[in-house]
């Protein structure tokens, strides 16, 4: 066989697999997260969310959301130098984002095993 086929062969089964790895992977909508900042993020996400007395008087406030909350979770950034500390059972995250107004904005949570404590919402 001449090195022509062998390479007409390889570039078809290159061409084959990789046209089903695109339809397998399009229609499955995984998220791979492997960085911590992703996987705590993902995981914070995953819980019901309740909300203390000094986040809900900043909530009332309006100057935030819960919208804003959820987009920080989404797209934020852990302070990992402030986090993953024993806090109440759990463990506290302090997590930097934006909200609506594009104002910095950072939410302290504890996340325990069922469920995450929106603890204080803080402006930067």
């Amino acid at each position: 066989m001449k090195f022509t086929q062998r390479l007409a062969y390889y570039l078809l089964g290159l061409l084959l697999g990789g046209i089903f790895v695109y339809f397998f992977f399009q229609k499955k909508k995984t998220e791979f997260c492997y960085l911590p900042n992703c996987r705590v993020l993902k995981d914070l996400r995953s819980k019901p969310i309740s909300i203390a007395p000094e986040a809900q008087q900043k909530l009332n406030e309006k100057w935030v959301t819960m919208e804003d909350i959820k987009a920080c979770l989404q797209h934020g950034d852990v302070d990992f130098s402030q986090s993953n500390k024993p806090a109440e059972n759990g463990k506290l995250y302090i997590v930097e984002g934006y909200n609506t107004k594009h104002e910095e904005i950072e939410v302290t949570m504890i996340n325990y095993t069922e469920r995450v404590v929106l603890k204080d919402i803080k402006k930067q």
